[in-house]
């Protein structure tokens, strides 16, 4: 029996002109900031395919309708499966990801700074081999002084930038020559959805008996949710202390009457504010951005549509208007979030329809006809949909670290009596002056003009800490000796002393003041180098 929908699938590997596999089913899950996942299974009359013939190769899944491509999804294959074998066939899977995936294999810790988190992003990709990236943004990120990868994979690094930064990514799919003849998939950034693609109009059909159109919308359900209707962060900066650094992002009027005609009371809404300390920036630019950004995250599902339909088309990172749905307000822009695409190919199965190759275009015999259809969650065109930025790693607790300054050196600090460090874990910086950024100390008495302070020298151990866990916000808050660097005196042999001792810079002298309290033993030791001044303003 003929396929009487037109719908074919087929799956082609790259550097293989006649692949002896036919595609039984597939399952495609796409969403926005995620790489998307196909499952397919397969059938083929050899029953000792190798796995290493497919993995980590690109490969594409075309979906076909009349001899003409609807939609091809190309991407690597990151899993090889054998099933049973039959009479005449076996069968196989296949789980095929984007390229982007590969990032989730290596698990790293390493200090960017100064430098765009586009710059970052760009950066691990092109590591990785992924050079087709791009960005469509509305605002240019700041540079960040200090940014940490810290025990997180690289993509799990790159998914918490742009979210941090309001970026959502999408994979787009290209038809190329001969040096790929399955298609290329491009890693795309964006964070205003007018950016995006539009598809159209798109046809909806919602009512029962008649002739459907052939491809269609359908069963759109809308769902309106009560979420925060403002957002309020706080942060502090050394440099202006007396500054509060407080941001405040509130629903626009347009977006609140927007809502209000979809059935949320936007004036209720109101006084559902989301208020977070630290907001993780230093400046009004980046802090105003920040706030939007989290109130636009929060609002991301205020309303949404989940519908089916059998466009196979319909991918996150495009727009497409809907029309002829009865409640006129529906028939808008909508942005694809999220789509699960599922095809079966019954003509698959049939012993003479194994092997069907690539070159085969005039459908394969079956019982039962070809079928697609898929499942959509949508949000208005717009609104911006902003993903959920996975949480920030935590130090658990304090670090050690070595103080690093330039060559020839031995005190290397800034007016603010920072200093620079290298910690045990990074294996990427050279001990010296760029190993990173400047890290403030913890002094035992800190006034205005007034108080104490001993500036950690070159090659010195450190204790650093951090602000609320960020690896980001590092603070050294103590100093330790080690087996190089030891204590002015042996120890236990000289326990009962209690020592200040200074080094001269660059030189081989010491200034020390030393108190014993060994009992009948008592002294107070003072030692000048070179000149010792008092100075006693009343008596003496």
């Amino acid at each position: 029996m003929a396929n009487q929908t037109g719908l074919q699938f087929t799956l082609a590997l790259a550097g293989a002109d006649d692949l002896d596999l036919a595609v039984v089913d597939f399952t495609l899950t796409e969403a926005l900031s995620q790489p998307f996942h196909l499952a397919v299974n397969l059938a083929s009359r050899d029953p000792d395919l190798a796995p290493e013939a497919f993995l980590d190769r690109e490969l594409s899944l075309t979906i076909w309708q009349d001899g003409e491509v609807l939609r091809r999804v190309h991407g690597i294959a990151t899993a090889f499966g054998r099933g049973d074998r039959g009479h005449r066939r076996t069968f196989y899977s296949l789980t095929i990801q984007p390229a982007l995936w590969r990032l989730s294999l290596r698990h790293n810790s390493r200090i960017f700074q100064n430098v765009s988190p586009l710059t970052i992003i760009n950066t691990l990709c092109d590591e990785r081999g992924i050079t087709d990236v791009a960005f469509a943004a509305t605002r240019e990120p700041a540079e960040r002084e200090y940014c940490v990868q810290y025990r997180e994979t690289d993509l799990a690094f790159i998914q918490r930038l742009a979210a941090e930064e309001g970026l959502f990514y999408f994979h787009e799919f290209f038809e190329t020559g001969e040096d790929s003849p399955g298609g290329v998939h491009r890693l795309a950034f964006a964070d205003d959805p007018q950016v995006l693609a539009s598809l159209g109009e798109r046809t909806y059909h919602g009512r029962a008996g008649g002739t459907p159109p052939l491809r269609h919308v359908r069963k759109l359900k809308q769902v309106s949710r009560v979420r925060p209707a403002s957002a309020m962060l706080k942060d502090y900066s050394f440099k202006q202390p007396g500054y509060s650094q407080l941001h405040q992002a509130q629903l626009q009027e347009q977006m609140a009457e927007g809502l209000e005609a979809h059935g949320q009371r936007a004036g209720v809404d109101k006084e559902h504010e989301h208020y977070d300390y630290p907001g993780r920036y230093k400046a009004d630019a980046s802090g105003e951005a920040y706030t939007r950004i989290r109130l636009e995250h929060l609002r991301h599902d205020a309303l949404t549509a989940e519908a089916e339909s059998d466009l196979p088309e319909l991918a996150p990172g495009n727009r497409f208007t809907l029309t002829d749905h009865d409640a006129e307000r529906l028939n808008r822009d909508w942005q694809v979030v999220s789509v699960v695409h599922h095809g079966r190919q019954p003509q698959a199965l049939q012993e003479d329809a194994v092997g069907v190759t690539a070159s085969d275009r005039q459908g394969i015999g079956g019982n039962d006809s070809t079928r697609y259809h898929n499942e959509l969650l949508l949000t208005p065109a717009d609104t911006a949909w902003r993903p959920e930025p996975d949480p920030k790693p935590r130090v658990d607790g304090p670090q050690v670290a070595f103080v690093v300054g330039p060559e020839g050196e031995e005190i290397h600090c800034d007016e603010h009596g920072r200093v620079k460090v290298q910690f045990p874990w990074d294996r990427y910086a050279e001990p010296n002056e760029t190993a990173s950024a400047w890290l403030r100390v913890s002094q035992g008495w800190a006034g205005g003009g007034y108080g104490s302070i001993a500036i950690p020298r070159i090659g010195h151990e450190v204790i650093v800490s951090f602000l609320e866990g960020d690896p980001d916000q590092p603070l050294i808050t103590g100093r330790t000796y080690h087996a190089v660097n030891t204590p002015p005196y042996a120890l236990p042999e000289h326990k009962t002393r209690t020592v200040i001792r200074t080094q001269s810079h660059k030189g081989d002298g010491f200034n020390e003041l030393r108190f014993e309290d060994e009992a009948e033993r008592e002294q107070i030791w003072l030692h000048a180098q070179k000149d010792l001044e008092l100075l006693t303003n009343h008596d003496r």
